[in-house]
């Protein structure tokens, strides 16, 4: 098993930036790769970005694309989403999840995720 725990949301101006954090316990970190997701009120789940095993790969929603920078330190265990020139858009709850490499975009390519970290994001 492997618990997740998200840190670091909040409000913030638009134009503003956040970092959130994901620190894991449990199995090697390193077993998985790591994705972010978030959910509006009244939307689906939806693919944010995510980070290969080592670090070395990543992908990004086109909507957050040049705003947003995963990484994650697996010396601690721990994952990380930069969120610079926040916009009113991308208000949700942020969830982090580990997983298999493959079909990152999918929900059901993770094995587990946090409890959330709500990201509102005024004008």
């Amino acid at each position: 098993q492997v618990q997740l725990v998200e840190s670091g949301g909040g409000s913030v101006q638009a134009g503003g930036s956040l970092r959130l954090s994901c620190a894991a316990s449990g199995r090697t970190f390193t077993d998985y790769a790591m994705g972010w997701f978030r959910q509006a009120p009244g939307k689906e789940r939806q693919f944010v970005a995510r980070v290969s095993r080592i670090g070395g790969n990543t992908s990004y929603a086109d909507s957050v694309k040049g705003r947003f920078t995963i990484s994650r330190d697996n010396a601690k265990n721990t994952g990380y989403l930069q969120m610079n020139s926040l916009i009113p858009e991308d208000t949700a709850v942020y969830y982090c999840a580990l997983g298999g490499p493959l079909r990152y975009d999918r929900l059901a390519s993770y094995d587990y995720w946090g409890q959330g970290t709500q990201v509102t994001v005024s004008s």
